[in-house]
């Protein structure tokens, strides 16, 4: 009986410190209404798909002597265009003309009720962006899946990209084709309805950052728990499940090959993101994510490309260590 009293407490105090920490969780809009961004937030409105969207973005002029170049930074699933702001400052500082835009279904962008989504379909809306902001050419920075958009956009676009740099993409290896389990929609969709700010937390230190965690990395695990949290809880994970679909179904691995802009890969070689490695046979799983091998495969892969390597660190090191990260871009990009 003393037993089954003390279990019974002790699942209490659980349930009440789990309700406590949700109610502490910022509740967000579905547009992530009541987030602070680093620079002015301005939005572009467009028909996709037989609908009015709008993108949001940030357009951060150079700050002294404009150099005429401009990078377009492509943000990664589980982040937003405010995560780069370290990298905005820096080149921004050096001459450039920065344009941060979410994507459809991230963030402060609009969450479709039904879009059938594509990386053609979000290189285009980018294209369509870009066009109406009178760009024609730019550097294209994609981190994270904003690794896989980038390429598919510099494919599509080659002659409208001056350079391509990837910073931890995603998709340097095919994971249906070395064996994850597919998932459907509906059963992405019942994953992401669980999000909560301890998941994420806990995912990202391990997964990003290496099992160090950084008091500045809290504002962005508020930034997705608040807008999981808020009132387009279910909008908001819809729309997670179908980019999740279109990130494992849709690999651009097959076509590095193809690319024909000078590339720069950026990556921390202590990462192991794997779409799938969660459900991924044991025997699979072992085979995912290793980016200290997977980066040097894809420089040999891609045509004019160049290797930077950041050993020790995790998936986001422009988050991780800013500035040795944007030190090593500005090199990257000089001309």
């Amino acid at each position: 009986m003393l037993k089954l009293t003390r279990c019974a407490l002790l699942f209490g105090a659980l349930a009440a410190f789990t309700a406590a920490a949700a109610d502490q969780t910022p509740k967000y809009g579905p547009e992530l209404q009541g987030f602070h961004y680093p620079y002015p937030l301005q939005q572009f409105s467009f028909s996709s798909q037989g609908q009015q969207l709008k993108m949001g973005y940030m357009d951060v002029p150079p700050e002294g002597e404009a150099n005429g170049r401009t990078a377009v930074l492509m943000h990664g699933k589980n982040f937003c265009a405010a995560t780069w702001q370290d990298s905005i400052k820096a080149l921004s500082k050096a001459g450039y003309r920065v344009i941060a835009p979410d994507q459809i279904g991230f963030c402060s962008s609009t969450k479709p009720q039904h879009y059938q989504y594509s990386f053609q379909q979000l290189a285009q809306n980018t294209r369509d962006l870009l066009q109406n902001l009178k760009i024609g050419k730019a550097i294209i920075v994609g981190h994270s899946t904003g690794g896989m958009l980038a390429t598919r956009y510099s494919l599509m676009y080659p002659q409208a990209v001056e350079r391509l740099v990837m910073v931890n993409p995603i998709g340097l290896e095919d994971w249906k084709a070395k064996g994850v389990p597919w998932r459907s929609v509906d059963q992405w969709f019942e994953r992401e309805l669980k999000t909560s700010a301890e998941g994420i937390r806990s995912y990202e230190l391990k997964t990003y950052y290496v099992g160090r965690w950084k008091p500045e990395y809290d504002r962005w695990v508020d930034m997705l728990a608040g807008l999981n949290n808020g009132p387009g809880h279910r909008l908001v994970a819809w729309n997670s499940a179908l980019i999740y679909d279109m990130i494992f179904t849709q690999p651009v691995y097959y076509e590095f090959k193809d690319l024909q802009t000078p590339t720069t890969l950026m990556i921390g070689t202590a990462d192991t993101t794997a779409i799938g490695s969660d459900v991924a046979p044991p025997a699979v799983k072992a085979t995912l994510g290793h980016y200290e091998v997977l980066g040097k495969q894809a420089a040999k892969l891609i045509p004019h490309a160049t290797l930077v390597e950041f050993p020790g660190l995790g998936h986001a090191p422009q988050m991780e260590q800013p500035e040795r990260f944007n030190q090593a871009l500005l090199k990257a990009l000089r001309p």
